[in-house]
């Protein structure tokens, strides 16, 4: 492989388009698997209703659907990443799930209520999957684009980049949800969907910088049989990481942290509008507040792991995202809740930033097949995602959302332990970007 000889790292306009990618698609994540179409799902559906002779709550469904795009994506992913890389063709497979998921999300305008209960179902698992999918090509690019004493920067530029859209998107949607009437809308759901729509046209609009800024595929081998290799590939890595010790206990540390923190993110609105009644405007300042907070936690975190490294920077957050899961468990009013809220997303984005800008420092050096190596750090975060909202539907179906956000600590408990056995080299950074 010589796809990583004409890549110069550290090129401004690389960095700044691919960053832009986070600022195209986060506008999913934020807009609508955290602030609406949670709300939404739950004020369309009953209650309480029988799935294939299961007595469902909407809670429960809705995390159950989470469940499902993650577990299909983590069982598809590392024979795309691996395919991907051997046939050079990263930025086919990013516009491949990145248009698929896009208009995903639009259809899901047509989702009305529990008549359309299985078209805005699948619009939503397959726009998460088109989300999903596309990360592992994305966050594969960091390793190629940037050297090593950036990786802290650039992740959080990226993640920055990426709060600051959805949180213009939010804001235009806020207005629009509020003023329904006065912009011509009949009802507020309407309003709604409209944000369905313009979401989906966000991210594959802003999606086509990265496109064009981003290094070009390399054309495949002729005659490639790109499939094998794909197996091939990860095999290599797989035979890779059993001599990498602290590569493989950072990836178990994440993978059991990651299962709470994506489960806090994807089902926060769901807690929110059952056990608060928040409304869909009170829900979309919350997740504003959140991102706002989360910008300068991802920045923070960054300069904490500068200057204490990696490891002190997400210890340090495991251990305020036990305490948010404790605190959930016993709070009351909304006003009580926004300030959760603040430390959420302090916590947020310097976790999902320093995790991906940590594994990329344990990665041997000078590795060319990064996307296979991100195959497994992407599998491990749709399955324990898959886990811990599969688990949190389970607990709400037997319990109590309360009960269910309390168990979460024990995620982040057993994170911090892993962790703590974990080496991991501090080199400062020494230049900015």
């Amino acid at each position: 492989m010589n796809e990583t000889k004409t890549i110069v790292r550290n090129d401004p306009k690389v960095i700044n388009g691919w960053a832009f990618f986070d600022w195209a698609n986060s506008a999913y994540a934020l807009v609508i698997t955290v602030a609406i179409f949670p709300g939404y799902f739950m004020s369309v559906t009953d209650d309480h209703f029988d799935l294939l002779g299961i007595n469902m709550t909407d809670s429960a469904l809705y995390a159950f659907a989470v469940s499902a795009a993650y577990l299909l994506i983590a069982v598809a992913s590392p024979f795309l990443s691996g395919i991907a890389d051997y046939g050079g063709r990263k930025k086919w497979f990013l516009r491949l799930f990145t248009t698929a998921g896009s208009l995903a999300c639009i259809s899901m305008y047509f989702f009305t209520g529990m008549s359309t209960l299985p078209l805005g179902t699948v619009a939503f698992i397959l726009a998460t999957i088109g989300f999903a999918g596309g990360l592992v090509f994305y966050n594969a690019y960091l390793p190629l684009i940037a050297t090593e004493d950036q990786y802290d920067r650039v992740s959080a530029k990226g993640f920055s980049y990426g709060y600051i859209g959805s949180i213009m998107l939010l804001i235009t949607n806020l207005v629009i949800i509020t003023y329904y009437e006065q912009l011509g809308f009949r009802e507020q759901s309407m309003a709604v969907r409209l944000a369905f729509v313009m979401v989906g046209l966000w991210w594959i609009g802003f999606a086509q910088i990265p496109f064009r800024r981003l290094p070009a595929d390399r054309p495949d081998p002729p005659g490639a049989n790109l499939i094998k290799k794909g197996f091939e590939e990860l095999k290599k890595v797989w035979r890779t990481l059993q001599g990498l010790t602290n590569t493989k206990r950072f990836l178990l540390s994440f993978f059991f942290y990651n299962a709470g923190v994506q489960t806090v993110l994807f089902l926060a609105s769901t807690f929110a509008e059952k056990e608060l009644h928040f409304a869909t405007s009170d829900l979309i300042i919350l997740i504003l507040i959140l991102q706002l907070v989360a910008i300068l936690g991802a920045q923070v975190f960054a300069r904490v792991s500068d200057w204490k490294g990696n490891k002190v920077s997400i210890m340090i957050m495991l251990v305020i995202w036990m305490l948010i899961c404790g605190l959930a468990y016993v709070i009351q009013g909304k006003l009580n809740f926004y300030i959760l809220a603040g430390a959420v997303g302090m916590v947020m984005g310097g976790i999902q930033s320093m995790s991906r800008s940590t594994y990329s420092k344990l990665l041997p050096e000078n590795t060319p097949d990064t996307t296979s190596y991100f195959s497994f750090y992407d599998v491990l975060d749709k399955v324990s995602t898959m886990i811990g909202t599969f688990g949190f539907g389970i607990v709400q179906l037997m319990g109590s959302m309360r009960q269910a956000i309390g168990a979460l600590s024990i995620f982040f408990l057993i994170g911090l332990f892993i962790l703590s056995t974990v080496k991991i080299a501090h080199k400062k950074n020494v230049q900015g970007t």
